[in-house]
Formats: C-alpha cells, structure tokens, sequence
C-alpha cells in the first residue's frame, strides 16, 4: 500500500523532457536540468502567501525569546543544517537561536543513512530533546511529504505547543495534516526519476534562504541590504564590516578601519558611535534600549 502510494507522488513520476536523458551530449544534458530549473522559482512564487505567514509567525515567536528549527532527512536535513549554520556569522545570532535537526545525527550529514527517515519515533525523540514549547517555530521538511521522521518530529512539537510549518513538494501531503502552515512547492517531476535532490531541494534551499534572512530582517540585523550584524570573526569579514561602516557613514578606509577597532568590529554599535558622537558603551546602551535595531536607534538620536 505504500508503495502505491509513492508511485502516486509527483517526486516519484517520471518527467517526459528527460525521458532520453542518458543518450544527450553534456550540452543537450545541461540545457535540460537549466530549463527544469527555471520552474523552480515560478513554483516557489506561488507559495510566497504561506512563507510569509511562516516568516512573521517566527518573527512574532523570537522577539519573546523563541527559536526556530528545522527538521528533516537526507538532502532535507542537510539543507537545513547549511541555512542555520550560516545565521550565527551572517546575523550575529546565537547557536541555539537557529537550529537543525537531522535523522540520524551530524554524523548523517557527511554520509547517508538511508533508513534514519523511516522512524516517526525518532523524530519524536529527536524534536523533545530540544524541548520546543509555545515560543518556538519547528519546519518540517520533506520532499515527497510522507518522510516519517519529520512527520513525527511535528506531531510531538505541536503537543509541546510550538508552532508547526510542514515544507513539501507534494499536494495535499500527509505531513501537512500535522502542520499549522503548509507550504507544499509543487516543482514537477525532477530530470533524474525520483532524486529529490534536484529542483525539490533547490526550491527548499531558496524558501530557507527567504525565512531566514526575513526573519533577520525585522529583527533588526540588516539595514538597508547591509548586514550590520555580521561577526566579524576573520579578515574577509572585518574588509566587509568597515565597507558596510563606510557605505553607511561616509568615511574614509583609514577612519572605518579605526572606528570598527574601537567598535571591537561590531558594525551597528561603530555607526551609532560616528553618527550619533557617542562612545563606544554609549553606543551599546542606546542600541540595548532599542533591542539591537539600528534604525530606531537612529532613529531616537538624530531626530
């Protein structure tokens, strides 16, 4: 019965434009997965209604303190993992504040474990490990919509009462049924039968990108397309902080270069210092005051 089941799965179909995908030159090959992948973004589109609705639930749930996790197996959970792993030096953000889970541990990141999806149970005891409650956002994401782990993983974070998003690439998947938000990304059938891989982690890859960097957005880490709250935490990343300093103050290398060292490299508080004339813990207790928004921080000084 469940076999019959996948059959049925969009995922699982074969895609009619890739039928003689093995007898094409590396050209002819190339050309077809370009053109699939175009429909990725018309199909991500469609769903922007249900990510916003997740976006702002997250940003409601974090300014009391709440966190966000993505859960899922395979190429889902990998995905996953790459977008939370990228908050801390984008968005200054704490370890804990983005997190993901993945079937069969961190392990399952660098090699597969195939059979770690198949255990509702595990995704149970996998989401109650990190405690979720009222406060907190858990995002589902499976390709065919039928994973067990995720779906597991949402039935126990909605009975601990945290707020539930299901991420498929099947209509009316079963996973949606234990989510307050379903966003079900319907991209076809991929070039290679049944290697979700493909157009279905793209499309996921792109709405965790549009969840994440939103969220951060109006939390204040970002001002006008900077990231003001980005950790500095190599020379690559110090470069980009005093060009975002001198992008936003007008100032000279040589003057961002000495203000970010006196701003110990923390870009917000460095153009609260120049703007506003403040010192350093001047700077930090007007942006406390505002919650690290920069903008109302500015906001309050200069009019």
């Amino acid at each position: 019965m469940e076999e019959d089941k996948l059959k049925t799965l969009v995922t699982e179909s074969r895609n009619p434009r890739s039928a003689a995908l093995d007898t094409e030159s590396t050209m002819g090959m190339l050309r077809i997965m370009n053109k699939e992948d175009r429909m990725v973004a018309e199909a991500v589109e469609k769903v922007l209604p249900q990510v916003a609705e997740t976006v702002d639930e997250i940003v409601k749930r974090m300014k009391k303190g709440g966190r966000l996790f993505y859960i899922g197996a395979g190429t889902s959970g990998r995905i996953g993992y790459v977008d939370a792993s990228e908050c801390p030096p984008t968005f200054m953000t704490s370890p804990s504040q983005v997190q993901a889970i993945m079937a069969g541990g961190e392990e399952a990141f660098h090699q597969a474990k195939e059979n770690a999806e198949d255990s509702e149970e595990e995704g149970m005891r996998d989401i109650e490990e990190a405690t979720p409650d009222e406060k907190d956002v858990v995002i589902g994401i499976t390709a065919s919509g039928r994973t067990p782990y995720p779906i597991g993983a949402l039935k126990k974070a909605s009975e601990k009462g945290a707020y539930t998003v299901a991420l498929a690439c099947n209509p009316d998947s079963e996973i949606s049924t234990y989510a307050d938000c379903s966003i079900e990304v319907v991209v076809g059938p991929e070039v290679l039968t049944g290697s979700t891989r493909l157009k279905a982690a793209t499309s996921h890859k792109m709405i965790l990108n549009m969840i994440s960097t939103s969220v951060m957005v109006q939390l204040g880490k970002v001002y006008e397309n900077l990231m003001v709250d980005v950790h500095a935490s190599n020379y690559k990343l110090r470069r980009r902080a005093e060009s975002i300093l001198k992008a936003i103050t007008d100032i000279s290398e040589e003057e961002a270069a000495s203000l970010m060292a006196n701003a110990n490299y923390e870009v917000k508080t460095a153009i609260m210092m120049k703007k506003a004339d403040l010192s350093y813990k001047e700077a930090k207790e007007v942006l406390k005051t505002y919650e690290g928004d920069l903008r109302k921080a500015e906001d309050s000084m200069l009019h």
